[in-house]
């Protein structure tokens, strides 16, 4: 297995259409990468619970998710579940984020989500970043729409322990939801985990990336 490391990391935006969005697909990721890289800019948008207790629990969230970063977030107040209804709106605020971040990286739904807020959102993504790294997170659901990843990040158990300990102390709305607990996001990253020879990880999507594996220069 090859591991190509993206060397210096100075600026990522992480996008979710809920508040918890980003955390449970991505928020192991978002602890390994703030350890690796003190003071990183993090640019945050989440397209609905804007002026809601989840809006707190979002900004209380990603904070602890992201230690020492640079986090700027943005909570909109689009209506859940009708995000293919607020398609201007939602393409208004992905490109304005755009307008304020050059990321190194991209952490977003997959485009092949069942849920259609998290499919519209990834389908969006790449209408405003058209030349960057993008990274789709995988949420499990009752759907059963999991996939096969192509990339994954590898997972120390503390970290692992770590992100399901943050997931239960800082979204206290999402407690009563029977798939919301330790044992499912514990088990999907020991599945993970297994794909990348790790003990756990996170996996993502990647519909596309360009490789910079060096250069051949022969002449005229």
């Amino acid at each position: 297995m090859i591991g190509l490391g993206a060397g210096r990391l100075d600026r990522i935006a992480a996008v979710g259409a809920h508040c918890d969005d980003i955390a449970i697909g991505a928020g192991g990721t978002l602890l390994t990468l703030c350890a690796a890289h003190p003071g990183i800019r993090i640019d945050a948008l989440v397209l609905s619970g804007g002026g809601s207790a989840r809006e707190q629990e979002e900004q209380a969230a990603l904070t602890v998710f992201c230690p020492g970063a640079d986090l700027r977030l943005t909570v909109l107040k689009l209506p859940d579940g009708r995000m293919p209804t607020h398609w201007d709106e939602a393409k208004a605020a992905v490109e304005e984020l755009r307008g304020q971040t050059d990321p190194d990286l991209i952490l977003a739904p997959r485009t092949d989500d069942a849920h259609q807020d998290h499919r519209g959102l990834a389908r969006l993504i790449p209408t405003a970043f058209r030349d960057h790294l993008v990274l789709g997170y995988e949420i499990v659901k009752w759907d059963g729409d999991l996939g096969r990843p192509a990339a994954y990040q590898p997972l120390s158990p503390k970290t692992a322990e770590h992100k399901v300990r943050l997931l239960q102390e800082h979204y206290p709305s999402q407690r009563h939801r029977p798939w919301y607990d330790r044992e499912a996001f514990l088990g999907l990253a020991r599945i993970r985990g297994i794909e990348c020879h790790a003990r756990y990880a996170e996996a993502f999507a990647v519909t596309k990336l360009t490789l910079d594996l060096g250069t051949l220069d022969l002449g005229d």
